[in-house]
């Protein structure tokens, strides 16, 4: 069974920067593809990253690239998203997702999702 926590968000300026994680405390992280989605106020969730279980593939949303990293760590059971020259409009709930299959993660129908942590970006 796999059980997502996220940490990181908070309220930060805009250009700044965030890192969130989300640990596993599943048995079959390695196994798992990662993702991160997120619901802006008043919108649908939809995709921000999402990393192959071996880390070597990676895909991102057009309005993320460049400033946002996903990344992981299979000793740590854990995936991180870097986050830089944050904006206002990136303001959103980030929900963690886990699936052995990569699509299900990318188009969000996971296996797995965490709580969900705020992360709140100031003009």
């Amino acid at each position: 069974q796999v059980h997502l926590v996220e940490s990181g968000g908070g309220l930060v300026q805009a250009g700044g920067s965030m890192r969130l994680s989300c640990a596993d405390s599943g048995s079959i992280f390695r196994f798992n593809a990662m993702g991160w989605h997120r619901q802006p106020p008043g919108k649908q969730r939809e995709l921000v990253a999402v990393i192959s279980n071996s880390g070597i593939t990676a895909n991102y949303r057009d309005s993320v690239k460049g400033r946002f990293t996903i990344s992981r760590d299979n000793a740590k059971s854990t995936v991180y998203l870097q986050m830089n020259s944050l904006k206002p409009e990136d303001t959103a709930v980030y929900y963690c997702a886990a699936d052995t299959n990569f699509l299900a993660v990318q188009t969000g129908t996971p296996r797995s999702w965490g709580q969900g942590t705020q992360v709140t970006v100031s003009s």
